[in-house]
């Protein structure tokens, strides 16, 4: 079994390549893999996504006598392990990844059921999405230098791992090797966790007088924005990577605690301590094209509701020869203006507020 996949394989990537569920992630694969001038066959249990896809170009319903070479399962989380399970069953000389967001589970499932194929599985997590769903929302450049965890475990074949790689390599993503447990860890601290806090911030805003309401600006709103997805979908992840996710939580909970006797006794010091550890959270955090942070700043333009005052302003704002390095726009609630947030390096922050200035626009750090 292992010399037939081998002798066609050999790390290079030249399928077929099988995507099972083409929904937003499935789709936008194999929408990649056609792009690249691959065979992609399409298999999903709601048949309007297939021909959904199909009609996008993503490939083509798979036809017996169809031998993969590569199959990708990007099935919602709580059927990851048994899709995977059939799908190696099924295709007895093809490599078998996945694109779900959680691991260890998936892996344990397979090597209780199908312990002589593991070795053909190799899990694979790219870290991309959208708010939106299904295969209309798909793009074939969705994964364009985004990192890929490729999780290799202990008894995945070398050629298989390779084959997941070139797969992330060939959607444009950057593959990241961890192992299955390692990946599930820094996702519950990187995406879980920090999902479900949201959560419950935006819950309190749900119960809030209308008043208080009128005060949001885009502080709670970049603190709560992930709390919009599909309640149901988180609930499954959550699930899948219950051990993980506890142990961060009852980390949070103890420093809650802190935090509530902090602020209740006055203890300034105490507050000042969590504090200052989330300032330098932030700063962890891997700058752009994962290259360490560097030293930023903020200016702030009034820009008015209108139809091409974006592309003026950011028309002024490369005057400057300022680096944009990111931007945020945030509406006033009582005018029809928003404040664009531009984020420059810390030492050119007045560089670009004075050339903006100068042409006209309102502009404060």
């Amino acid at each position: 079994m292992r010399q037939a996949y081998e002798s066609r394989a050999g790390g290079a990537l030249t399928g077929p390549v099988e995507i099972v569920g083409v929904g937003l992630l499935g789709t936008s694969v194999a929408l990649a893999c056609a792009a690249a001038g691959l065979d992609v066959l399409l298999n999903d249990a709601v048949a309007s996504h297939v021909r959904t896809a199909t009609g996008l170009g993503a490939g083509r319903r798979r036809k017996p006598g169809d031998a993969p070479q590569l199959v990708v399962v990007a099935v919602p989380p709580a059927h990851l392990g048994e899709v995977i399970t059939q799908v190696l069953a099924e295709n007895p000389d093809a490599v078998v990844t996945d694109v779900g967001s959680v691991k260890a589970s998936p892996l344990a499932y397979v090597r209780e059921h199908s312990r002589d194929d593991v070795r053909r599985y190799v899990g694979g997590h790219p870290m991309a999405g959208s708010e939106r769903s299904g295969p209309l929302a798909a793009t074939a450049t969705l994964f364009e230098g985004r990192p890929w965890a490729v999780t290799p475990h202990a008894d995945a074949d070398p050629v298989a791992t390779e084959l997941v790689a070139e797969l992330a390599r060939l959607c444009g993503a950057v593959p990241l090797t961890l192992s299955p447990e390692d990946h599930d860890q820094a996702v519950a601290r990187t995406s879980h966790v920090p999902h479900l806090m949201a959560a419950l911030v935006a819950g309190r805003l749900a119960v809030a007088p209308e008043g208080h309401l009128g005060l949001s600006g885009q502080g709670v709103r970049d603190v709560t924005r992930v709390a919009a997805g599909d309640p149901g979908l988180y609930g499954q992840i959550v699930a899948g990577n219950a051990r993980a996710v506890t142990d961060l939580l009852t980390e949070l909970r103890a420093q809650l605690d802190e935090m509530i006797s902090a602020v209740g006794n006055g203890d300034a010091a105490a507050l000042d301590v969590l504090l200052k550890e989330g300032q330098a959270g932030t700063r962890a955090i891997p700058g752009k094209h994962g290259r360490p942070q560097t030293a930023q700043a903020s200016v702030y333009v009034t820009v008015p509701d209108e139809p091409g005052n974006l592309a003026r302003l950011f028309a002024d704002a490369g005057e400057s020869g300022v680096n944009i390095e990111d931007v945020r726009i945030d509406h006033d609630p009582g005018r029809p203006v928003g404040v664009m947030e531009l984020i420059v390096a810390a030492d050119a922050a007045d560089r670009m507020q004075a050339v903006l200035e100068s042409r006209g626009w309102v502009a404060h750090r």
